[in-house]
């Protein structure tokens, strides 16, 4: 099948999946199986794709993102909400756990977790894990983005670090990590997209950089 077509569907799965609790990574991971499309450019293509969707959540929240440069949104309290350094910091937190276990385990993780097989095996573990968070959740607390607190930032990118398996969905982990310290729905959900971006973003350069040598100028198309 011809490469451009390849991307294009893969494209399409991507876009599919990456919202959704459900794992993005592992929807390409078994559809580049399914096409004939393996291997270590495969691999790194299945996660250089998601820079569209961190396209996407930068438009959909762009001034949120804007807010976070200090000087530019007010104060939203006393401490000041999720803007400014106090946001900035927040996101940090939330994405240093991605970053070291990350670095540690990037050679294990794409030797042993990028197959069919582990896909389904995270996809059926992530199932069970929001069937569980849904029933045993405690009683939501947090209502808005500027009343999160610092420990409860740092429980999601612990959370997230489960997404580092193809197959556990890196929503649904920000999402249930949020849910079990006491943000309501729509906190958790909307501070996962947020913290997408950067974790993404690291995870597609530390990616690039680690493949560099293996990829050639005729890859770019894709």
């Amino acid at each position: 099948m011809h490469d451009i077509l390849i991307a294009a569907i893969l494209g399409i799965v991507e876009g599919a999946t990456e919202f959704l609790p459900v794992s993005s990574t592992g929807h390409l991971i078994v559809a580049g199986h399914l096409l004939g499309f393996v291997g270590p450019v495969a691999d790194c293509f299945e996660v250089f794709i998601q820079l569209g969707a961190i396209l996407a959540v930068v438009v959909l929240y762009w001034r949120r993102f804007l807010n976070l440069i200090p000087g530019v949104a007010p104060d939203a309290g006393n401490p000041p909400g999720f803007t400014g350094w106090r946001g900035i910091l927040m996101l940090l937190i939330t994405t240093a756990p991605a970053l070291v276990i990350g670095a540690m385990a990037h050679k294990t993780i794409k030797t042993y977790l990028f197959s069919p097989l582990t896909v389904a095996i995270g996809l059926a573990v992530g199932a069970i894990a929001i069937l569980l968070v849904e029933k045993y959740k405690p009683a939501s607390r947090t209502h808005t983005l500027d009343d999160m607190t610092y420990p409860q930032v740092l429980a999601v990118g612990i959370c997230q670090c489960f997404a580092m398996w193809p197959g556990m969905s890196r929503s649904a982990s920000t999402i249930l990590g949020g849910l079990l310290f006491r943000m309501d729905r729509r906190v958790a959900t909307e501070y996962s997209f947020l913290a997408a971006v950067p974790v993404m973003l690291a995870a597609v350069s530390y990616d690039l950089y680690k493949n560099w040598s293996i990829l050639r100028l005729d890859d770019l198309e894709l």
